[in-house]
């Protein structure tokens, strides 16, 4: 039964201070694993990690903004401080401004792209020692229906995410040979502080249930469960993959 579970795991999680990523640490350190987390909030970070410790987890904790290319090898030095290798890589930092094409400034546009793609992009590349010395690692990248279909989200966030989910594939076909499994989860709406500011608006939540056929949106743990299985031993098998945690929205139909 070892292949449920996470004992002795060292998985890095980005942008796990709230939402998602909070939900995917939190799920990694039930199962076992040590999470080093890494937001640019160094508060909510110590307050995190001092919870999670108090619960008897081992927990670290990186204030760093991954979008910023000078911090991240500082993030890689102070990994590599703790462990010799990392089992799992979680890329969850993610943005997003809602707006028509014609409406984003190209300022908006590279705000977007330089959080959500660039530093998956950079942080694989600096990750990839560390992943190759556990000799059996899994990265997971989250993604969006977004990068999948149109859901009036806005162009550049869908191109972000669009092309993660083909990054996810380059790589898991360069990796395998290194014993590097490389996925994707794209959630739906899901309850984050980000969803948040446009469900907020009862006409808006109304028409993503219509196009939902399980007539809710998800939570941030049944995000966290997928992520935990593809960072398990039980989908050793897997990679390559996007698995979408949606409700039934991309196979929705009139």
């Amino acid at each position: 039964m070892n292949r449920w579970k996470l004992t002795g795991k060292r998985a890095l999680i980005t942008g796990a201070s709230k939402g998602i990523g909070r939900a995917i640490a939190e799920e990694f350190l039930q199962l076992g694993a040590e999470v080093c987390i890494v937001a640019r909030n160094e508060a909510n970070i110590e307050q995190l990690v001092d919870e999670w410790r108090e619960k008897g987890w081992l927990a670290q904790g990186i204030a760093a903004d991954v979008a910023d290319p000078s911090q991240e090898d500082e993030i890689f030095t102070t990994i590599s401080g703790y462990w010799e290798n990392i089992d799992i890589l979680v890329n969850n930092v993610g943005t997003n401004i809602r707006k028509k094409t014609l409406d984003y400034s190209f300022s908006e546009y590279e705000l977007i792209l330089n959080t959500n793609l660039s530093p998956v992009f950079r942080i694989c590349q600096l990750a990839y020692p560390m992943l190759k010395k556990s000799n059996g690692s899994s990265v997971i990248n989250i993604a969006s229906v977004a990068g999948l279909t149109h859901i009036r989200t806005g162009a550049p966030y869908a191109m972000s995410k669009a092309a993660m989910l083909q990054l996810t594939r380059n790589l898991a076909v360069e990796w395998a040979s290194d014993n590097i499994r490389v996925n994707a989860v794209a959630p739906w709406y899901i309850h984050t502080p980000l969803a948040e500011t446009v469900l907020q608006n009862p006409e808006y939540l109304n028409a993503v249930l219509a196009e939902t056929p399980m007539k809710r949106v998800g939570d941030p743990v049944e995000v966290a469960s997928v992520v935990a299985f593809l960072a398990m031993p039980a989908s050793s098998y897997i990679t390559g993959q996007c698995i979408a945690v949606d409700g039934g929205f991309l196979v929705n139909g009139f």
